[in-house]
C-alpha cells in the first residue's frame, strides 16, 4: 500500500454523486458488498465498523446479521451518503447508527469486526488510514478489507481521459485515477502481506471474479457513481455532454461490452494483546 495518494477530493465527489451512486446499488455495490459480508461475517450481538459505508450496501445487511442486540457504526465523510443510509434503514434497526466523519481520525475501539468495501483507496495515507482501522477492532477482533482487483474497471479509465475536453487532463493525476487498485495491494497475496505488515495475523484473502454488462445508461453511471467521477470534475454541463457522447462512441467502436469489477476481500485479526 503506497504511503499517499494525490487524488482530487472524492469525499465531495462522491456527495455531489450521491444519487448516481445509489442507482448502481443493484449492480455494482450490493453484489460487492455482500460477497464481501459474506466473509466478514456479522454475528448476533457483536459491535461492527463499517467504514467508508457509502450508502450503506454493507451496512445495512450487516445491521440485519447482528441484531438488535449488536452495533453497527456505519461511518463515511459524504453527508449526503449517510443521509440515504438513514432514510433506507428508518426505524427498523435501532442497531444501525450512521455517522458522518472521517474515519481516518475515528476514536471509538473495541469493535467485534471492522469491515471497510472499496473505502482505504481513498485515503489521504493509505497505510495510516489503514492502520488506524485495524486499530478499531478489539484484540483478536476480525477486520475485513475489500479493494479493486487488479484491471479493475478496465478499460472504462482511459476511455474517459481521451474523452476530455483538450487540455483537460493536464492537471490530473492520470495514474491514480486511471488505477483504481491500492499500491503493493493488487492480488490476493500481495494484499494479505501488506495488511500482514500493517498489523493483522492470519490473514485469509481471495479475488471475487465479476464482470458488469455495459448498456450506455449502466456505462455513464459508472462515471457519474464512482471514482471515475473526479477525472470529469471541474467540467460544465456542455462539456460533460460532449465527453459522455464521446466516451460511449469509444465503447461502442472499441466493442467494449463488459468491465471488469473483481475485488479482493480479504479477512485477518488483530492479534490478542
Amino acid at each position: 500500500m503506497g504511503d499517499t495518494t494525490t487524488v482530487p477530493d472524492f469525499a465531495a465527489e462522491f456527495g455531489r454523486g450521491a444519487a448516481s451512486f445509489a442507482e448502481l446499488d443493484e449492480v455494482l455495490w450490493n453484489p460487492i458488498s455482500t460477497a464481501a459480508v459474506a466473509r466478514s461475517r456479522p454475528q448476533f450481538d457483536e459491535r461492527v465498523l463499517d467504514a467508508c459505508c457509502g450508502d450503506g450496501a454493507s451496512a445495512l445487511p450487516t445491521a440485519e446479521l447482528v441484531g438488535v442486540g449488536g452495533l453497527v457504526d456505519a461511518v463515511d465523510i459524504a453527508e449526503p451518503l449517510t443521509a440515504l443510509v438513514r432514510e433506507r434503514a428508518g426505524e427498523r434497526m435501532p442497531q444501525l447508527h450512521p455517522q458522518v466523519a472521517d474515519v481516518t481520525t475515528w476514536e471509538p475501539t473495541g469493535y467485534d469486526l471492522v469491515q471497510c468495501v472499496l473505502g482505504i483507496f481513498f485515503f489521504p495515507d493509505v497505510a495510516a488510514g489503514t492502520r488506524h482501522l485495524i486499530e478499531r477492532a478489539r484484540p483478536g477482533g476480525r477486520v475485513a478489507i475489500t479493494v479493486w482487483a487488479r484491471g479493475a474497471l478496465e478499460p472504462l479509465p482511459e476511455l474517459l481521459v481521451r474523452a476530455l475536453p483538450e487540455g483537460a487532463a493536464s492537471d490530473l493525476d492520470l495514474e491514480e485515477l486511471t488505477t483504481p487498485t491500492v499500491e503493493h495491494a493488487e492480488t490476493p497475496g500481495s494484499l494479505a502481506h501488506r495488511l500482514g505488515e500493517l498489523g493483522l495475523v492470519d490473514v485469509r484473502a481471495e479475488q471475487v471474479q465479476r464482470h458488469l454488462d455495459l448498456t450506455p445508461e449502466v456505462a455513464w453511471l459508472l462515471v457519474r457513481g464512482t471514482g471515475l467521477r473526479a477525472i470529469v470534475s471541474g467540467l460544465d454541463d456542455a462539456e460533460l455532454e460532449g465527453v459522455r457522447e464521446r466516451f460511449l462512441a469509444a465503447l461502442e467502436e472499441g466493442g467494449v461490452r463488459t468491465a471488469d469489477i473483481s475485488t479482493l476481500i480479504a479477512v485477518g485479526h488483530r492479534p490478542q494483546e
